[in-house]
């Protein structure tokens, strides 16, 4: 059985918002919560949450699952891909791949994950060690990462995130096709946070 772990990416610094949108009330929780909630439902493990300048806040906010390792990114005006190796350095030797969310994207249901790893499960063998989903069309997160490809995010910088990775290993990347075009939907604007809230996963 392959181990799979979450890194959760939460140490934007939500410019076109104005305001810290990770924080932000969506249907009741922080927006942040449901896709650490969605991990913690999948049993991934471990799980560990990104943060940056509020990082505090991330870390109360989750005081109840003791499960999420929240982690301090000192260096998270640099852009994405600072957060992104220090989660891939905290969960390298201890899982065989890891998902990677972005903690603005809430309706990202359970069945997802379980269909990523379903798939990721059976193809490995194959050469496959990304596993990326498409929501009618638009390509999103999370995005699973084999751990054989862990030393590649040590080359990344800015705010590309894992882009260049996907691209420099076009040939082990397999996509799952999912119709629901709101799924992969993220909070970016005011706007986005009105218009989501009454749209059910």
């Amino acid at each position: 059985m392959a181990s799979i772990g979450a890194i959760i990416l939460a140490a934007g610094m939500s410019r076109r918002m104005g305001f810290p949108k990770l924080l932000a009330d969506f249907n009741g929780k922080p927006l942040f919560r449901y896709a650490v909630e969605t991990a913690v439902q999948s049993a991934l493990q471990p799980i560990v949450l990104v943060g940056g300048e509020r990082v505090n806040a991330l870390r109360q906010l989750t005081c109840d699952l003791p499960m999420v390792q929240v982690i301090d990114n000192p260096e998270y005006s640099k852009g994405m891909a600072s957060s992104l190796k220090l989660g891939i350095a905290k969960v390298t030797g201890r899982v065989d791949g890891a998902m990677i969310f972005l903690a603005d994207q809430p309706l990202v249901p359970g069945e997802v994950i379980s269909e990523l790893i379903k798939q990721y499960k059976s193809a490995r063998n194959q050469g496959i060690q990304i596993i990326r989903p498409n929501y009618n069309g638009m390509l999103g997160h999370p995005v699973l990462f084999d751990s054989r490809l862990f030393k590649a995010f040590h080359q990344i910088n800015g705010d590309e995130g894992g882009r260049s990775i996907v691209s420099n290993h076009n040939d082990k990347l397999l996509i799952v096709n999912f119709k629901n075009p709101y799924w992969g939907a993220d909070v970016d604007t005011p706007e986005d946070l009105v218009k989501l809230k009454n749209i059910r996963p």
